[in-house]
């Protein structure tokens, strides 16, 4: 994972998804993604920009992912997406916030909803 952390907060529901989000801009970062890592811990997160669409071949473990158009507005998102997958291709999207498995049930996020990112506190980790 790349760049600083940020904080992921659905603004819709009030709702923290996640106080250390991670950046993958290039295409390297956005191609190797979560691959070969062993687990997303609680409160941590992939931004992956641009991406339209994503795949887990390679992964150990089940994401939910949220994929946002360019205001942040929540266009579609998977639930347990599991191993060895490709997602649809959602040509609104801009990209595709990657939570643990269980984040969007336990914030209740759902499509349209606004996603805002911030700088995290105390800067990067």
């Amino acid at each position: 994972m790349t760049g600083g952390a940020m904080n992921a907060v659905n603004r819709t529901r009030n709702a923290l998804l996640a106080d250390r989000v991670f950046e993958a801009r290039t295409a390297l970062a956005r191609t190797k993604g979560l691959l070969w890592t062993s687990r997303l811990h609680p409160g941590e997160g992939l931004w992956i920009l641009p991406c339209r669409g994503i795949h887990s071949f390679g992964m150990r473990y089940e994401i939910d992912a949220l994929f946002l158009d360019r205001n942040r507005h929540v266009v579609a998102g998977y639930h347990r997406f599991r191993r060895n997958r490709v997602s649809r291709i959602f040509w609104r999207a801009d990209g595709v916030l990657e939570l643990p498995a269980g984040t969007l049930e336990r914030t209740a996020t759902r499509i349209g909803d606004v996603i805002e990112f911030r700088p995290a506190i105390g800067g990067t980790a």
